[in-house]
């Protein structure tokens, strides 16, 4: 998939996306948040992309992918279709000029989710269904640390990026929406 076709795919997912919470509630203001956070990073991604950044481009696309998967699997936000999977074939494989940037970011973004998946704990309690939500996002964050090293290993480093955005995605609007206590390195999330 090229960058720019993700980009549509999210920009797509995100323009039919809403929130079915009523208006002034609780869960309401936590979906528009979460909303607003994915959106933010679609407006950074087509600005980088616009500026001929497609590595800082699909990071943004990815992290805002991970917001929005979050939000729909949580159920804050719902959409009409299924939610769009940008992990459907692996991604073009950046220019030389890119290479570079690339190897770092994608060193350092692996380096960074380690960092946040160990600077967190799970804050509701083990017998809420909070708790079952707060444990499937770390699950799904180890799953797409793991999936980000292999890929890296064996030189994909576009999709080694992307992974490791999605993955920081998920726990980044995890703990923005209070399913975790931070323990350390708070300067790796959105709050």
């Amino acid at each position: 998939m090229k960058i720019t076709e993700c980009q549509v795919l999210f920009s797509a997912s995100l323009s039919s996306t809403q929130i079915p919470a009523p208006e002034s509630t609780h869960y309401n203001k936590t979906a528009a948040l979460v909303l607003q956070m994915a959106r933010a990073y679609e407006s950074d991604g087509i600005g980088f992309s616009v500026s001929g950044d497609p590595v800082n481009a699909l990071a943004c696309f990815y992290y805002g992918f991970g917001w929005l998967h979050f939000g729909l699997s949580s159920g804050l936000l719902s959409i009409a279709h299924p939610p769009a999977c940008p992990f459907k074939g692996p991604l073009e494989m950046l220019q030389p000029p890119f290479r570079a940037k690339l190897e770092e970011k994608a060193s350092r973004y692996a380096r960074l989710l380690d960092r946040a998946r160990s600077s967190v704990r799970c804050a509701p309690d083990p017998a809420t269904t909070s708790y079952n939500l707060a444990q499937r996002i770390l699950c799904i964050t180890r799953v797409y640390a793991r999936n980000g090293a292999y890929l890296a290993t064996s030189g994909n480093l576009e999709d080694a990026l992307a992974c490791c955005s999605y993955g920081h995605g998920w726990l980044d609007s995890g703990v923005t929406c209070g399913l975790f206590v931070i323990v350390a390195e708070r300067d790796l999330f959105c709050v």
